[in-house]
């Protein structure tokens, strides 16, 4: 069984269309597009029913965590997906994950059915379906240009546009919809890097006036559109929220 673990540090831009066909011009003697062009990446996050994983998020701790099923486009019973734990500790982000038919991946997240196999990573993620009682969330997706360095393939730049999300319907074949997170001009850059900014990277950074800032799409879906009407809900209901 493939596993799949990175360490890195992330970093966050806000741009717009304007400064990334900008970025795209200066970068693009040094950067490759990876071979699978642009793709949506669809999600399921995973969260207690009053939502305290991203709660604790948001309050931006030493330590965090999210739980996630990833697919790349909609897929089908029998195509291939991620169960994935993304841990940042320190401002250093890992993420595990494994490989799974998507009807594997469903029973196995939805209904509690284990897959018939066994790894550390696999027993990561069982620790924190069971501690945390984790069920399905929210779906959210997104369209992706990714782009590696051509002298050094551990250093990615990726822009998401169309970031979109929905608290419904929430699975990966359903189709790929939700309301918008960001105005259509605006895309999210995220630089993955093993260890320090390039030094041509920062100055063109500098030069353009781009700033790291923080962003998290799930996050953002929660404050904007869960957050108050959760807290409603179990105030009505006499449920004290867990901070």
């Amino acid at each position: 069984m493939a596993q799949e673990i990175f360490r890195r540090y992330e970093k966050k831009y806000k741009i717009t269309r304007e400064q990334y066909q900008e970025l795209l011009g200066r970068m693009i003697t040094r950067l490759s597009p990876e071979p699978y062009g642009k793709h949506t990446i669809c999600n399921i996050y995973f969260d207690t029913e009053d939502f305290q994983m991203i709660q604790h998020s948001l309050e931006k701790p030493c330590y965090k965590e999210k739980l996630r099923l990833r697919s790349y486009g909609t897929p089908k019973e029998p195509d291939l997906v991620y169960v994935e734990l993304k841990k940042k500790f320190d401002g250093i982000v890992y993420k595990r994950r494994i490989p799974m038919r998507y009807e594997e991946a469903k029973k196995y997240l939805y209904n509690g059915i284990r897959p018939n196999m066994d790894s550390q990573i696999l027993r990561e993620i069982d620790y924190t379906l069971d501690f945390y009682q984790a069920r399905p969330a929210v779906y959210l997706a997104y369209d992706r240009l990714a782009f590696y360095e051509k002298n050094n393939p551990d250093f990615r730049i990726t822009f998401d546009m169309n970031i979109r999300a929905r608290q419904h319907v929430l699975e990966l074949d359903k189709g790929v919809y939700g309301t918008l997170l960001m105005p259509w001009e605006m895309l999210l850059m995220e630089v993955k890097i093993p260890g320090a900014m390039p030094l041509w990277m920062s100055r063109i950074l500098s030069e353009l006036d781009i700033y790291p800032t923080s962003f998290s799409k799930y996050g953002t879906y929660y404050q904007n559109y869960i957050e108050e009407s959760t807290e409603k809900d179990f105030k009505e209901r006499g449920v004290e929220i867990c901070a």
